[in-house]
């Protein structure tokens, strides 16, 4: 079993910045893809950003790609989501998520994942 749990959230002007962790315990993750995803309120929860196991190739929703980066410490177990110039749009909660499949290619679907965390707050003001 493992557990992931988000911290880094908050509240951030337009423009700004926020490092968002998501540390594993229970097992290591390195083999594990590794993504973020963010839920708005009123919303569906969408994928935001996804790290293979392995190779580390990284994935992005179309409108982060440039300002967000996932990356992993494994000897940490811990991934991490940098955002920069955030948005008013990016407000949502943030949920760091685990899959155990071996995937080459990381799911964009929430129901492929196996283990999730309880979710980070972040909100960005104009």
């Amino acid at each position: 079993q493992v557990q992931l749990v988000e911290s880094g959230g908050g509240l951030v002007q337009a423009g700004g910045s926020l490092r968002l962790s998501c540390a594993a315990s229970g097992r290591t993750v390195s083999s594990y893809g590794m993504a973020w995803f963010r839920q708005a309120p009123e919303k569906e929860r969408e994928f935001v950003a996804a790290i293979t196991w392995g190779r580390d190739f990284t994935y992005y929703l179309n409108s982060v790609k440039g300002r967000f980066t996932i990356s992993r410490d494994n000897a940490k177990n811990t991934v991490y989501l940098q955002m920069n110039s955030l948005k008013p749009e990016d407000t949502a909660v943030y949920y760091c998520a685990a899959d155990r499949s071996l995937r080459r290619h990381p799911p964009e679907a929430d129901y492929e994942y196996d283990y999730w965390g309880q979710g980070t707050q972040v909100t960005v003001s104009s």
